[in-house]
């Protein structure tokens, strides 16, 4: 491996290396090195903006819950037309009280009623776990592009370096040369397809289980409130058999 490492730097000893490896590169590493950078690229995106999502969400989730807790009835802020975009607990609270609101109002549209039968509660559950499904659909979109980041980057890394290698070893035989000088430059360029899967698999490994986890733990605020919400309509507006 030493002398692998020395006949790569004595030849390449006037130009950078990773230009050296590239010249050497056949075509086939070349282009799933560009597929490989071009990977890196939509993976840091995603983790990006995920990031930058599940922080957001975070934050507002935080402020709506202090809001909501000091609200005296369930529809205040309903009523009070209080908005929070990209909020997951407000979505939910406001698909909830806009279905309760109409199932108070009936489709006639009249004034509220004190009370909602067991039936029309039913509808309220099924719209509030329709709408945490929702949300969490849009939480959990693109960590996807990470997964295949993950597990397809080393092996069309490896697959770049097995080619090269068999490349090499096939030039070296029709050469009829078995020399260090010969093999290192072609073993050298081969390798660094692996090299590039691995750059593109770690960031986005850490970066996947790190979104993961709080999508888990998004998700479950939005089953908790979800929950709640329906307690409390349930103490403020079922009507008592």
């Amino acid at each position: 491996m030493n002398e692998l490492c020395f006949a790569v730097v004595g030849t390449a000893s006037n130009k950078a290396e990773l230009l050296y490896i590239w010249e050497k590169a056949t075509p086939e590493a070349k282009v799933i090195i560009i597929l490989l950078l071009l990977f890196s690229i939509l993976a840091w995106s995603v983790m990006t903006s995920k990031a930058i999502q599940m922080r957001r969400a975070k934050r507002l989730n935080q402020f709506f819950t202090s809001e909501f807790k000091n609200q005296p009835h369930v529809l205040n802020m309903f009523d009070r037309r209080i908005q929070a975009e990209g909020c997951p607990l407000f979505m939910v609270y406001q698909a909830g009280s806009q279905e309760l609101d109409a199932r108070l109002k009936g489709a006639a549209g009249e004034a509220r009623r004190k009370n909602v039968s067991l039936k029309a509660m039913e509808h309220v559950k099924r719209t509030l776990e329709n709408t945490v499904a929702q949300e969490s659909l849009k939480l959990e979109s693109g960590l996807i592009l990470l997964a295949i980041a993950v597990s397809g980057a080393p092996f069309l890394g490896l697959l770049g370096t097995v080619w090269g290698v068999m490349s090499t070893f096939s030039g070296v035989a029709q050469a009829g040369s078995a020399t260090m000088a010969a093999m290192a430059p072609g073993v050298a360029a081969a390798l660094v397809t692996t090299v590039a899967g691995l750059l593109v698999a770690i960031p986005s490994m850490f970066g996947y289980n790190w979104l993961v986890h709080n999508l888990r733990v998004r998700t479950v605020e939005l089953d908790n409130f979800a929950q709640e919400l329906v307690s409390k309509i349930e103490t403020e507006y079922l009507e008592e058999e």
